[in-house]
């Protein structure tokens, strides 16, 4: 069974910095790319940031590109996201996932797992 549970995620001030991380099991980590999505309350699901199977390949959403950053460490089946400059409107749940595929994608459907997300609060 695979699982993968997201931690790191908090209340913080605006200007903050934070990590989250997702540790994966029940699958090869390293052979898959991954990637953050993450969720507001009334808002669809958007793209954060994704990152190939070995970590030389990654991509970001235009409204948090230059402020966080993916990767990865395959010899602990984990994936992070650091997180700086956070502002209010990064205030959602952040949710890690999984692809069968090897470079990153922006669409969620290429990702067919999923964790149960870690909320992320900025308060202004």
């Amino acid at each position: 069974q695979v699982r993968l549970v997201e931690s790191g995620g908090g209340l913080v001030q605006a200007g903050d910095s934070l990590r989250l991380s997702c540790l994966v099991s029940g699958r090869t980590f390293s052979n898959y790319a991954m990637a953050w999505f993450r969720q507001a309350p009334g808002k669809e699901r958007e793209f954060v940031a994704a990152i190939s199977w070995s970590g030389s390949n990654t991509d970001y959403g235009s409204s948090v590109k230059g402020r966080f950053t993916i990767s990865r460490d395959n010899a602990k089946d984990t994936l992070y996201l650091q997180m700086k400059a956070l502002k209010a409107e990064d205030t959602a749940v952040y949710y890690c996932a999984g692809s069968d595929g090897l470079f990153p994608h922006s669409d969620y459907a290429q990702y067919g797992y999923w964790g149960q997300g870690t909320q992320v609060t900025v308060s202004s």
